[in-house]
């Protein structure tokens, strides 16, 4: 039997990357590229992840920048300890729901001036340079400077998305610093950002007060208010990222870490949780228990996530409930074997677009980063002259006031975005995670699922078809699924909608690096359905 029978049975589309001094794992080739140049210059994961974010910015604009927010988990090789960044945005002080009720609206829109939150990104990435870093962060900023000035070749993907929403950008002025030409580029041809590039470098210069003091929040802030927005430049001064402690579980005796409330991480340990009590190794890849299983696990564990996951300033989340063996097998005893559930609510335990990459040094520091705008070009607002894309993350807000994530002032929202890492043994094993809205946690699972119960390599593990959940009992499946799995499922009451082509975006794109703790080996995948790889040295 060969290895890919062995540990997988769907055709791999790439081949295991390994190395010994650093990898960067990323959804862009030139990011990649940057922040192993970092590596290479003697700088650690967090100066690299840094690099490599910046250049994500300039190469994958519709995804992330410094208008939108960003979490990390960090590795330290010496203390061997987790800690959780928080570099997400909050509402304005003068936001009102009463206000949108007024206007008619049950919902705050994705597009325009009223989702728009401060910005986290830049304190995010200054923070984590601050805290484990060796680099200063003018440094670390110059690659993608360099590139947003001298100009790149977009690649396919990227194109293909960009095209998808050109006519978000057409809808403000300013929205045609992206599209050169009036137009959306195609792939292979030069882009130069040099609005942005004088951004990047006002920041390098100035660090993050240049973004959040001065005639840069000034602008920002006056243009989003001219549009009829809430954000103050007064919002933008207040902002600062925070560190938190990450949550946690045992899952086989995997420690799987995520950023706490108010990221949905949650949901993917919840997940793990109910999957654990499953024998789920004794299942092959493609049985129909085992994807009915895990498509009901998720179904649950984004019940409860999507009413207790808010800012936990403002509101008492029940973490150790949530994540306790107690609770998931409570939740697990409502999951039939043969039939899916017709509909799933919260429970109530006992107290007791976006991009994604990973980063890991030869020192064993890793650090799993994710930043993002929300929705392509989050709000399509872009702060003229600046190349500052403005997120639409605050459409996450509920308008309901009985809602934990009800909107208030200076509140975070439910964030989507969620890094993850995993250790055994005691020394970091997994940097890891799989961006795509909704789709993050359930990568999160069904990648953490491939690993430790089907031994799969990090490649393969990303390479094996996904679901996504849906609404009620709708679940996306992915070619390279047989007929007879999506028939089964069918049969068991879930709504199957089979995807294909480059509707598989909807899996969203996921990167792992696994280090070995005997030889300080680094394997690492890069998930085919971006334009990405993994690079090391």
């Amino acid at each position: 039997m060969s290895i890919l029978n062995r540990y997988n049975p769907f055709p791999s589309r790439r081949s295991v990357v390994y190395a010994r001094h650093g990898i960067v794992a990323a959804s862009q080739p030139l990011a990649a590229q940057a922040g192993l140049r970092i590596l290479q210059e003697g700088g650690n994961a967090a100066d690299a992840a840094i690099a490599t974010a910046a250049m994500l910015n300039v190469v994958e604009p519709m995804s992330t920048g410094i208008g939108g927010d960003c979490f990390a988990l960090f590795w330290d090789a010496k203390t061997k300890r987790v800690s959780a960044l928080n570099g997400s945005g909050r509402s304005p002080r003068a936001a009102s729901p009463e206000e949108l009720r007024n206007r008619g609206l049950t919902a705050i829109p994705f597009q325009g001036p009223l989702p728009i939150t401060v910005p986290g990104t830049v304190d995010g990435w200054a923070s984590l340079l601050r805290a484990h870093g060796t680099m200063p962060l003018a440094h670390v900023l110059a690659p993608a400077i360099a590139t947003a000035e001298e100009g790149y070749p977009v690649s396919e993907l990227i194109a293909w998305g960009w095209q998808n929403t050109a006519e978000k950008l057409k809808q403000a002025p300013s929205g045609q610093e992206y599209l050169p030409g009036g137009r959306a580029p195609s792939p292979g041809e030069i882009v130069r950002l040099p609005t942005l590039a004088s951004t990047l470098r006002a920041i390098a210069e100035g660090g993050p007060a240049a973004f959040y003091q001065g005639d840069l929040a000034r602008r920002t802030a006056e243009f989003v208010q001219a549009q009829g927005g809430w954000l103050a430049a007064e919002d933008m001064a207040a902002h600062t990222s925070t560190w938190d402690k990450p949550i946690q579980i045992n899952y086989r005796g995997v420690t799987v870490y995520e950023c706490p409330p108010n990221g949905q991480g949650l949901a993917a340990l919840l997940a793990l949780n109910i999957a654990e009590g499953y024998d789920l190794a004794k299942l092959p890849p493609e049985s129909p228990d085992r994807w009915h299983f895990l498509i009901e696990a998720m179904r649950l564990a984004f019940a409860d996530a999507r009413y207790y996951v808010t800012d936990p300033i403002f509101s008492n989340i029940p973490l150790a409930g949530l994540l306790s063996k107690t609770y998931a097998e409570q939740r697990r005893s409502l999951i039939s074997p043969t039939k899916a559930a017709a509909q799933v609510t919260w429970g109530m335990p006992l107290e007791g677009d976006t991009v994604y990459f990973s980063v890991v040094d030869g020192q064993g520091n890793a650090c799993s980063f994710i930043n993002s705008l929300s929705y392509a070009f989050g709000s399509g607002l872009v702060v003229p002259g600046t190349g500052i894309c403005l997120q639409n993350r605050g459409a996450f807000y509920s308008l309901d006031p009985s809602h934990p994530n009800h909107l208030e002032p200076g509140k975070r929202t439910y964030h989507t975005i969620i890094p993850a890492l995993a250790t055994r043994g005691g020394e970091v094993w997994l940097c890891y995670g799989v961006m795509g809205g909704f789709m993050q946690p359930q990568g999160h699972l069904q990648v953490t699922v491939n690993m430790v119960d089907h031994g799969m390599d990090p490649q393969r593990a990303l390479d094996a078809p996904r679901f996504c959940v849906l609404e009620g009992r709708r679940v996306a499946i992915e070619e390279g699924t047989s007929e007879e799995l999506r028939a089964e499922l069918a049969r068991r009451g879930h709504e199957v909608a089979y995807t294909t082509g480059l509707e598989r975006g909807l899996f969203g794109g996921g990167q792992v690096i696994a280090r070995d703790p005997e030889t300080g080996v680094l394997a690492a995948g890069s998930d085919p359905r971006k334009d990405g790889c993994a690079a090391g040295f």
